[in-house]
This record gives C-alpha cells, structure tokens and sequence, in this order.
C-alpha cells in the first residue's frame, strides 16, 4: 500500500528540531559531573534534534533531510547552545516544553510513518519507521550518555504514544482517510497520549520474576 507523503512546512519543522535540541541539552545539563562543554552540548543537541530524521532516512535508504538543507544543524545547534544557557529559564517552562515535545513526538511519527508508506513499505514495517522517527534521538542521547535507554524502562509512554498514534493514522490510510487528516489526528492522539503520561505518571506494569506474580488463594 503506497500513500502520499505528509509534510509540514520548513518553519514547523525547524520548530520541532529546535525543542528537541533544547530538551537534549536541559537532559545533558543534569549530569554535572559530566563536565561537558560547549561542544558536548551541541552535539547532544543536534542528536535529539535530528536523530529520529537521520534514523529514517537510514531505514529507508535516503539522504537524510537534514543534510539536504543548511538550516537545521545550525538551528539544532543554536538551540542547544541556548538551553544550555538559559537552562533555569526553561526549566521553568518545564510543563510548556513537555507540550510543545509532545507535539514533535506525533510530527516525527506522522511524517516517518507516512513516508515509509509511500515508498511502498508494508504497514508494521511502516509502523516500526514511524516510531523510530518519533523517539530515535532520545536513544541516541541515551546511548551517547551511556545511560540507560529510557523508552526500555517504565516511564512515561514515549513509544507507546508514538506507536498507537502511528498506527491509527496507518488503519485510516487504509480506510482511505486523506492522508492530511489521518496525520493530524495521528499527531493529536499521540500529544494527548503523551501529556496525559507525563501528567498522571501512566506506565506499563514493570517486569516481574514469574515466581513473583500473585498467585490464586485456594479455599
């Protein structure tokens, strides 16, 4: 099944670069110990930026998109740079910029998941590219950190918003919604999804020893 490719314009996208390099430097500004320094900071920027992109173009055998345009390292850059600066700021704009990533997280899985779509890729596969797309720079942060990798840990749902909101605007495509509007909603469900995680703290029950499950009393 092949769809039309959803895209937004260059400033929205620039946009959501940018909130992601500043969630990456605020993330790097919590290990004091670390030392780093201006360059650290930019490149952990630039990897929550533009990881997930890079991730999909990877998987679907392309020149990543943000090497094919001279804003976004340097708006990745600048804006890592800035949250770095201006850390105590934004960290009281905390709840703003969980909404606003949350936003970026349903972008990045619609534009991901629609362009494997219309390159001809089935649907799960399609579905694996979008939620990669959505949460590919938060791995690479981790990695990169050498801490664990927090969607493989409970949490607050980034995947899981990513994967649910990717794979309803999937099931509208194939109800042949417009692809504009099954992308909206996909990135509708998977801000909500998000928000409300990060809100009331939802997670998914944690691993248990299977002699540790509760057992049936008998009578």
């Amino acid at each position: 099944m092949a769809a039309t490719l959803f895209t937004i314009p260059l400033a929205i996208d620039l946009t959501a670069v940018a909130i992601g390099a500043i969630q990456g430097a605020m993330f790097a500004g919590r290990f004091t110990d670390r030392r780093f320094d201006l360059l650290g900071i930019a490149l952990i920027g630039i990897v929550v930026g533009l990881g997930g992109g890079l991730l999909r173009d990877i998987l679907l055998g392309g020149v990543p998109a943000a090497l094919q345009s001279n804003w976004y390292l340097p708006i990745a850059t600048g804006f890592a740079l800035l949250g770095m600066l201006l850390q105590r700021l934004f960290h009281r704009l905390n709840p703003l910029i969980v909404g606003l990533d949350a936003v970026t997280i349903g972008l990045f899985g619609a534009i991901g998941t629609t362009k494997a779509l219309s390159q001809g890729l089935p649907e799960i596969p399609s579905l694996f590219v979008g939620v990669v797309s959505a949460v590919g720079g938060s791995i690479i942060r981790d990695m990169m950190l050498n801490v664990p990798i927090a969607i493989m840990h409970v949490g607050s749902l980034y995947a899981v918003a990513a994967g649910v909101g990717c794979g309803l605007l999937i099931i509208l495509v194939m109800l042949q919604v417009p692809i504009t509007i099954a992308a909206i909603i996909c990135v509708v469900v998977t801000t909500a999804i998000r928000i409300l995680a990060a809100r009331y703290g939802w997670s998914l029950p944690q691993q248990r020893a299977i002699g540790s499950w509760p057992r049936w009393r008998r009578r």
